[in-house]
């Protein structure tokens, strides 16, 4: 994998990222596949994250340099003076494509937008937050807090979930790569640089209040009720089949409904059901109220076949559906493969293997970096 030829649409910006774990370094990644030079700074050893798991069977961390492709490495000693003034040397004298910081590494003084404005006025800063109140908070305190774990899990559990994928992490950093991108451009129309501060709480907040999560609990008076793995308001869940495989199922519309009807041949039975109760499956709320009713008539069709036979005889529906599968499964498939997302990289300490580029294409090009360096390879 090597970046590509063609003039990507961030090409001659300059961004110093000072970070680690998850949103920071996505936001550079992101700059870097469209083209931003990124100089990632570490203390010397590297941060907390450069050996987080999952890691190779030598003890190089996977998720270093999956997040840190394509961009240049500087380490120094940021606790002495020497060190602290090298960074804003970094960020301050880089030409008109410059003066970029990224870091979730806050509260340092010689770091800030003041100090670094007042050695370059057109100095843009982002800086991650845990929260807007100044407390610390990664991605699973954040979602604590918030609720989504009260509305993860089994029904008949009464505990909490944790989901595996940091959510509110990835918003924040394509939140964080959006914000750079919109201050450029606003420095290149007035010359004023920019002091953004993005709280990883307000991403989780924001992007609840925008999905309904945080309104109807105002306007209702009540929280969203758990739902276990039905689709909430509407229809949609997951069946078992003869062979042990799990399929999601979603109908979203009435047409998607009315091909599973047709397709498990329980029109009779639905239809009379929806009698019995007045119901109306046309209307995805009734669809939802009923749910349990529609998850005992389907469950039978399902748990007779094979998953191999469920997805032969789904794939001439409109029903929207896929089989679970793990990690493992999707590797071994070679749908990889036959994706222009993925190209081949050669990894130093990792080895060869197929990495994702830029998911946006650009004039049907998805837009590659090379591989992560080593820690602290480039001079400043």
């Amino acid at each position: 994998m090597t970046p590509n030829d063609s003039a990507r649409p961030l090409d001659g910006l300059r961004i110093v990222e000072v970070s680690s774990f998850v949103a920071s370094p996505l936001c550079g990644l992101t700059l870097s596949q469209l083209g931003a030079e990124v100089v990632r700074v570490d203390p010397i050893g590297g941060a907390a994250d450069v050996h987080r798991w999952p890691v190779t069977s030598t003890g190089e961390s996977i998720y270093w340099t999956g997040l840190n492709k394509g961009k240049k490495s500087v380490t120094c000693d940021m606790r002495s003076e020497d060190g602290q003034r090298l960074v804003q040397r970094l960020v301050t004298e880089s030409g008109d494509g410059g003066g970029i910081l990224v870091t979730n590494a806050g509260g340092r003084d010689w770091l800030s937008y003041d100090t670094l404005g007042a050695m370059r006025p057109d100095v843009i800063t982002v800086e991650v937050l845990g929260t807007h109140d100044g407390r610390t908070g990664v991605d699973y305190t954040v979602n604590a807090g918030l609720g989504f774990p009260m509305l993860t899990g089994p029904t008949d559990y009464s505990g909490v979930v944790n989901h595996v994928l940091p959510a509110w992490d990835v918003a924040c950093g394509l939140y964080a790569a959006l914000a750079v991108a919109s201050a450029v451009r606003r420095r290149e129309r007035t010359g004023r640089g920019a002091r953004i501060t993005l709280p990883l709480d307000d991403v989780a907040l924001s992007i609840s209040s925008a999905l309904g999560y945080l309104t109807e609990t105002q306007v209702n008076g009540r929280s969203r009720e758990a739902t276990g793995n039905d689709l909430y308001g509407t229809y949609g869940t997951d069946f078992e089949t003869d062979d042990g495989g799990r399929f999601m199922i979603v109908a979203l519309t009435p047409r998607h409904f009315r091909d599973l009807v047709d397709v498990t041949g329980t029109r009779d039975a639905v239809e009379a059901v929806e009698k019995t109760l007045g119901a109306d499956f046309a209307k995805e709320a009734e669809r939802y109220t009923h749910r349990a009713v529609l998850n005992g008539l389907f469950a039978p069709w399902f748990r007779s076949r094979t998953s191999v036979q469920v997805a032969d005889a789904l794939a001439s529906t409109s029903v929207l559906h896929e089989r679970y599968r793990t990690f493992q499964e999707v590797t071994d498939s070679g749908e990889l493969e036959a994706n222009p997302l993925f190209a081949e990289l050669d990894q130093p300490g990792i080895g060869r293997f197929l990495a994702a580029g830029l998911p946006a294409s650009f004039d049907g090009e998805h837009l590659f970096t090379g591989p992560a360096p080593e820690l602290g390879s480039h001079h400043p």
